[in-house]
């Protein structure tokens, strides 16, 4: 628990010295958030599409970073360390998934517009349904907990709450990609993190499969400090590197 404790303060100060220097070094680059609304009765086209708001790229990715690094600074936090270790205890980390919840969301909702999705409904429904996915592995920690027989279905529910983001994503990369050309660093941060996202799930099922090391619970905690910090790093350097820098 000691080198936990270390573990987690270490990786806030990472993760925000990384938020820093992308606020720092990174352009002024922001995507148009867009809608379209009705203009009339149901079946007739919707009318011209109209810009919202601007989505500042820079702070976006300095957000997500720096919901991480509050995270792991407030479990190794005098007053929360106890209540955060009790929890591991018990096979539950109530911040990871709160955390993750927000954090994981605004990570999507860039990679979709990276991908062409800017209607702001669509990236609302993304969001949330992203959110559902990781309030899932929450409720697959509760329902388990001190249980001998395992329920899945949490697990699976999320799972499949999880896919629809990355579906839509790919059918917008997809589409994009017939209709003109997609930038290559747009596909590596849609590849490599999908494949970081479940590399998650694949922490969680290795967890409660009880595979060699996994069978203790604060192993699989390393494994999530460590895909945390991988994948939101990958992340944010992936578009400092492919947009943000040019």
């Amino acid at each position: 628990m000691r080198r936990l404790r270390i573990a987690n303060l270490v990786l806030a100060a990472v993760l925000t010295a990384e938020a820093l220097m992308i606020v720092l070094i990174g352009a002024t680059l922001a995507i148009p958030i867009t809608a379209q609304w009705a203009d009339g009765p149901p079946g007739t086209a919707l009318g011209p599409s109209e810009t919202l708001f601007d989505l500042p790229v820079r702070w976006c990715v300095a957000a997500f970073l720096l919901m991480a690094a509050l995270d792991h600074l407030l479990v190794a936090s005098p007053r929360i360390v106890r209540w955060y270790e009790r929890n591991l205890g018990r096979g539950i980390n109530y911040a990871r998934w709160i955390e993750y919840s927000f954090s994981a969301s605004l990570m999507v909702v860039l990679i979709a517009t990276f991908a062409g999705i800017t209607d702001l409904r669509a990236l609302v429904a993304i969001a949330g349904v992203n959110a559902a996915m990781i309030l899932f592995g929450l409720v697959m920690e509760r329902t388990n907990s001190d249980r001998e027989r395992l329920d899945w279905q949490p697990f699976w529910f999320g799972c499949i709450a999880g896919a629809v983001p990355w579906i839509v994503i790919g059918i917008s990369l997809v589409g994009a990609e017939v209709d003109g050309d997609v930038p290559g660093f747009v596909w590596g941060i849609f590849v490599s993190l999908f494949l970081f996202f479940n590399s998650f799930a694949v922490n969680m099922w290795l967890q409660y499969r009880g595979v060699g090391p996994w069978r203790r619970y604060v192993f699989g905690e390393w494994g999530y400090l460590v895909l945390s910090l991988t994948a939101k790093s990958a992340l944010a350097w992936q578009i400092y590197s492919g947009a943000l820098a040019s």
